[in-house]
Formats: C-alpha cells, structure tokens, sequence
C-alpha cells in the first residue's frame, strides 16, 4: 500500500514539474548590448559585455544576471564586432565571470587607434579561454539547441536554412556600403524545437538586405532583439517584416536607439504581438514607445532594470519587466511546424 502511494506521489510530482525553459536575460548596458542566454541544460551563452568603466558597472549588471539565473560561468561569450557598446567592457566581466570560450568573426577591421587598442584588450581577454573564430553556416555547440551563424565579418549564408527560402517581396531598395565593424557583425539564429530567436548585432541595411532579398534565407522568428539598438540604420523594413517576429526586444538606451523611423518598421511587423524596449527613448515621446508596463526603465538615470524572457520548446515564451514583474505570456503560434510553416506565411 505504501509502495502505491509512493509511486502515485513521484508519478504526481514528473507530471507538476515545471518544463524546462530556454532564457534571455536582455541586460540594460545604457545602449550597447548584453545579452545572457541560458539553455534548457543550463549552458551559457553571453552575447557582447557593455561598455568599459562607469566603475564596472555593465559586468556588474551582467554579472548579477548571471546570479539570478544560477549561472557561475560563461560557457560561450560572442563577441558580435568591436565596437566599444559590445566589446568594452570584456576585462571587467572576466574579473567578475570566467568564459570558457571566446567566439568571434575574427581580427577586428578598423585601424584606427583606438580600434587597435580595444581589439589588443580583447585579444588579452580572450588568451583566458578557448577561442572560436565563426564564419556563416558554423555552429556553436550547445546540448539541446541549434545555434546557427548566419553572418560574420561582412559574409552570410549563401543558402536558406531549412524551411526557409520564400521569395520576399519587400526587396529594391538601395543602402551604401558600409565598411565599419558595424557590418562585420556576428548574426546568428538560436533554434530550440519550436522556437526561433534572431541576433545580428549591429548589422547595418545593405547587409541586412543580403540575408533576406530577393529570397528570405533566414524563415521567421518567434523573438527578435532589434538591430543596432533601434537605429534607422539598421531595422530594414524587407527583414524585419520578412522576420514577422512575434516578439521584438529593443536594446535601446534613453538616447541611443529607439529612433521613432526604426519603431514604427517595428511596431508594424506583420504578426508582431508586442514589442518591449529596455529604456524609454527620450527622443520618441509617448506616441513612438511602447506601454510603460514593457519598458524596463523609464528615467535616464536608471537602475538598469533587465527583460527576462522564458522560452519553451512548443513556441511559447513568457516575457517578464523585472522593473515591475509586469508579465505576459504568448501562446505557441498555431499550426506552426518549424521554419518551414513559418516561412510559408512570406507568400
């Protein structure tokens, strides 16, 4: 009799357990970009560190997402370009966070100066761990999720992922080269089952265009973290629409990113349920920022609130404000099947 009670308790208890979830932690570096991203298996994936000084306080930020998400070490750090927003502030997270694995497109392109002397603090950085130039179609090894690169040092992938490949018809427009970092960035797509979530750094139009035009060779996502920020040089309107992102995250600073032309390219996006912004832009006013409730800070001087995202492997994803746990929870998107059935949807 104990033995059956016993049983139905532990049946019981696997059919509560909570499903495991993939994680975003997107960190609020006023304007740069940090974002933690825990697998299912509890690996890390760490993509750029903030800006460098304000006595440490992006790796102190990025470093207290780490705690809260029981994370002790960095796995995977990407490094998207080099950049002082992304790269800056990689001494001052190694003397708080080890990284197993430094990942990146490679020697930096720009020769100025002070280019040089960022890209020599992170070759010291990186000479702490393992390190992992990337190219288009590589993959970063992680247990129970997909993650593809998509584009780095100014290449991309020559051929549609799996499912995707749709004709887009949003293509013509023309964009100027651009021969900063910015276009070097590192892109990738992190699949787990059903979900799909897309970061390409800082990539500017003309290299957006190229993953997406005249075919769409990347399918559509159910997460999308705005390019450079929210810029109105970033965030053409022929991927992110051909994108139809479910979710949007804008890693926007009070007055950086968040422009209102980059907004609205957003907030119209064919399927887009809702887009949340880690600062209010100064220079939008009410009527280019979202709901209050979705912006994880609202004054300049803030004290860099983070977003938090859980993802499960059906699609669905809960969005949580850890300004003010403001929480919504978005349902799988119906009758999707993978990229393919997603992709479809461009026609």
């Amino acid at each position: 009799m104990r033995l059956r009670f016993w049983l139905l308790m532990v049946a019981g208890g696997l059919l509560l357990a909570k499903p495991k979830t993939l994680d975003f932690y997107f960190v609020d570096v006023e304007g740069g970009q940090a974002t933690l991203i825990v697998t299912p298996n509890k690996e890390s994936i760490l993509v750029d560190t903030g800006w460098p000084g304000f006595n440490g306080r992006d790796a102190a930020r990025i470093a207290a997402a780490a705690k809260a998400a029981g994370v002790k070490r960095i796995d995977y750090l990407i490094t998207t370009h080099y950049h002082t927003d992304h790269v800056g502030g990689v001494k001052q997270l190694i003397e708080r966070l080890p990284v197993r694995t430094f990942v990146d497109h490679g020697p930096n392109t720009e020769t100025s100066k002070s280019a040089q002397e960022l890209w020599a603090q992170y070759e010291e950085a990186a000479r702490t761990g393992k390190r992992m130039i990337v190219k288009p179609g590589d993959k970063i090894p992680l247990k129970g999720v997909d993650v593809t690169v998509v584009a780095a040092r100014g290449e991309h992938i020559g051929h549609p992922l799996p499912g995707a490949g749709a004709p887009n018809h949003l293509c013509g427009a023309a964009y100027p080269e651009d021969k900063s970092e910015n276009a070097r960035s590192v892109g990738f797509l992190l699949t787990y089952g059903n979900f799909r979530f897309i970061d390409l750094g800082d990539l500017t139009n003309q290299k957006e265009s190229e993953l997406v035009c005249p075919n769409n060779k990347l399918g559509t996502v159910d997460l999308y973290l705005t390019t450079h920020h929210g810029l109105n040089t970033s965030n053409a309107k022929e991927i992110v629409h051909a994108l139809r992102p479910r979710v949007a995250v804008m890693n926007n600073g009070a007055k950086k990113g968040g422009t209102p032309q980059a907004y609205q390219i957003v907030r119209s996006a064919p399927g887009l349920e809702d887009l949340w912004q880690l600062h209010f832009a100064l220079a939008g006013g009410k009527e280019n920022n979202t709901a209050e409730s979705m912006i994880a800070n609202l004054e300049e001087n803030c004290e860099g609130k983070s977003i938090k995202v859980s993802a499960s492997k059906d699609g669905s994803m809960t969005v949580v404000n850890l300004r003010n746990n403001f929480s919504k929870t978005y349902a799988a998107r119906a009758a999707a099947s993978g990229a393919g059935a997603r992709s479809a949807r461009l026609h």
